[in-house]
């Protein structure tokens, strides 16, 4: 007798679930690998300077010059120190001990009486650019308190043409682990969705029990339902420990709803599924279905999402490239939920592009999962 669609499907799901079970490795992807990665960007990884080295380099100490040089004393930025020769400081920035050089010549005192006023010499290593410009915004900053500084000591406002006051919307503390964290979990989720899944039919087919699968009367959609609807549990496991320790651990905002993240990371999870399915299904081979999975999902998630690198500042045909990304669209929507709210425009329409991507996707499975063996 044939029993009914509903009570196979169950009992598919069930054979996986105790498969995952047998499985440390599924349980480690879901639940292992989005703390590692936690850890080592949470901790490890910062687009902040901190206690950056930089050498100054005072000719003829005077008392305005020292006022000067003790602003990088407290700066956190920062991390000084002083030489007494021009000569000796170079040498430290070519071994590297130091990442710049500040330099206040002999006649800083005298020029800031002189209508043309005093100057500062700064010297970068430019091997890392970003790092160089970071330090260049740090010494002005230092310089600008310092001005600040000495106009209110001689009882008067500082005289600047432009009277700039700056605002920072969404991430006012400039933290970056409050920009990493949100993007990583789209990197999480789509390891975890793309490479379990990528593992699921591949590894079927290398043990011989796609083959005993297929004599029986399930249909080829239930075989499918049967191995997502685990995974998209295992899945949502992990976007929760992750979202706990992001808000707990890392003390990232949430300024939207939490129902608004738990509904794009749904579909963005599906959309994992769907790539991890379409390339088992493909390959046939664990292995190979492994490398695919981390070049055609990992990287692009990793380099051309917007989590780490700016979009806006890449070549015109690798922007176009971002446009066919999945998490793209979920890093994006990410920082708006965590950083911005609920922007109704912003995530209407990253819902909609995952969720085109999700149809295209599970299509192709369709159209390339046949009950036989060829």
């Amino acid at each position: 007798m044939m029993r009914p669609p509903g009570r196979r499907l169950r009992g598919l799901i069930r054979k996986e679930f105790l498969q995952v079970a047998r499985d440390p490795s599924s349980l480690a992807i879901a639940f292992v690998l989005p703390v590692f990665l936690l850890f080592l960007f949470g901790y490890g990884v910062s687009l902040n300077s901190r206690n950056v080295p930089v050498g100054v380099v005072l000719e003829h100490p005077d008392t305005a010059s020292r006022a000067f040089a003790a602003g990088f004393l407290g700066s956190p930025s920062f991390a000084p120190y002083y030489f007494a020769s021009w000569q000796h400081a170079r040498e430290a920035l070519r071994r590297h001990r130091v990442d710049a050089l500040v330099r206040v010549r002999g006649d800083f005192a005298r020029g800031l009486q002189a209508p043309g006023g005093a100057g500062i010499q700064l010297v970068l290593n430019g091997v890392d650019t970003n790092t160089a410009q970071l330090i260049q915004g740090y010494v002005e900053g230092v310089w600008a308190a310092w001005l600040q500084q000495q106009a209110h000591a001689a009882g008067a406002a500082l005289a600047l043409p432009v009277d700039l006051r700056v605002r920072t919307w969404f991430n006012p503390n400039a933290r970056s682990r409050d920009y990493l964290v949100p993007g990583l979990i789209a990197v999480i989720m789509t390891l975890i969705g793309a490479l379990l899944t990528a593992l699921v039919v591949a590894r079927e087919w290398e043990r011989g029990t796609m083959e005993a699968l297929i004599v029986t009367p399930v249909s080829m959609s239930e075989i499918l339902l049967g191995k997502l609807i685990p995974y998209f549990a295992l899945g949502m496991g992990g976007l929760g420990l992750s979202v706990a320790m992001a808000l707990w651990l890392f003390q990232v905002p949430l300024r939207g709803s939490f129902w608004v993240l738990l509904g794009i990371s749904a579909l963005f999870l599906l959309v994992a599924l769907g790539m991890g399915l379409l390339i088992s299904i493909l390959s046939r081979n664990q292995f190979v279905a492994g490398m695919i999975a981390i070049i055609v999902t990992f990287l692009p998630a990793f380099l051309l999402s917007g989590f780490v690198f700016d979009i806006h500042s890449m070549p015109l045909a690798v922007r176009a490239i971002t446009r066919i990304v999945p998490a793209r669209y979920y890093v994006d929507a990410l920082h708006s939920v965590f950083l911005a709210g609920d922007v109704r425009g912003v995530l209407a329409m990253d819902a909609l592009a995952l969720a085109l991507i999700a149809i295209v996707l599970f299509g192709l499975s369709a159209l390339r999962s046949h009950k036989r063996l060829d």
